[in-house]
């Protein structure tokens, strides 16, 4: 599909989720939450509960990790976060940078934007801000960031190494980010590589980890490290909408894998 295709599938999948939100309606899809329908399942992200900042209401169940856990923020950062959703990654930098640092959020998605805001009057914040934008051309200017934090997003950007580069650019020198995502081990199946679920689900937008490793050196980055990593199972009645019993089977034995990967990476 054309890059400008997978992008609409994706803002028209999210848009869904963060209007049913809006109406506080029950989510999830791709975490704990339940946006889920027959075509798609969850990514089951890593437990909020206990980390200072989160706010259910802006935790939607879309990530497949924890960044800010290893993102080395400090009070008084510059924290941007790309595909921010609701809010739930930012309201958790909020609470490290405190009063005298700022948290900016990014997302291509109208209404994702509108309950991020909402999320962050409910709290009073005067120092997080959401912006409507593009990963591949983010609308912040040159070296503004001290830490760039993103919770499995980049796999859904078409052009990846376009969105590397523009980390690079707004970071500021010596600055880093910490990005979860989702990569893959081994050949994913051609049953699932061209399908518009699977893409919106974070699986056949996903890149070989060697590959997505490598996209990040190309794009200047050192210091580049795995600092989490976890295999993330897709249930068998979720895969036969997609593979015959056979091709499952086959698929287990080539050993291909979905893993979950935190990234860090410093300018």
């Amino acid at each position: 599909m054309k890059n400008e295709t997978l992008k609409l599938i994706v803002r028209e999948k999210y848009s869904q989720i963060a209007e049913k939100s809006l109406l506080d309606e029950k989510v999830s899809c791709c975490g704990g939450s339940s946006c889920c329908d027959e075509q798609e399942f969850s990514m089951i992200g890593d437990d909020y509960k206990n980390v200072e900042g989160h706010l259910p209401d802006a935790d939607l169940g879309l990530g497949c990790g924890l960044p800010t856990e290893f993102a080395k923020i400090k009070a008084g950062d510059t924290v941007v976060d790309l595909g921010s959703g609701a809010g739930n990654d930012c309201f958790v930098a909020r609470s490290i940078v405190g009063d005298s640092g700022k948290v900016i959020g990014i997302d291509m998605t109208e209404s994702m934007i509108t309950k991020a805001i909402q999320n962050s009057q409910k709290l009073g914040y005067k120092n997080v801000e959401f912006v409507l934008g593009d990963i591949e051309n983010i609308p912040l200017e040159d070296e503004s960031a001290d830490v760039v934090v993103s919770n499995c997003v980049l796999n859904l950007v078409p052009d990846k190494q376009k969105a590397f580069s523009e980390i690079h650019r707004i970071l500021k020198k010596a600055a880093h980010f910490s990005i979860s995502d989702v990569v893959l081990i081994g050949e994913l199946p051609p049953a699932l590589q061209h399908e518009a679920e699977m893409y919106a689900g974070c699986v056949s937008g996903a890149l070989q980890k060697e590959k997505y490793l490598g996209l990040i050196q190309e794009a200047g980055f050192t210091d580049i490290s795995v600092q989490k990593e976890r295999r993330i199972q897709i249930p068998e009645d979720v895969l036969l909408n997609y593979l015959s019993a056979e091709e499952i089977e086959n698929m287990h034995k080539s050993g291909f894998g979905i893993f979950s990967i935190t990234v860090f990476g410093r300018k």
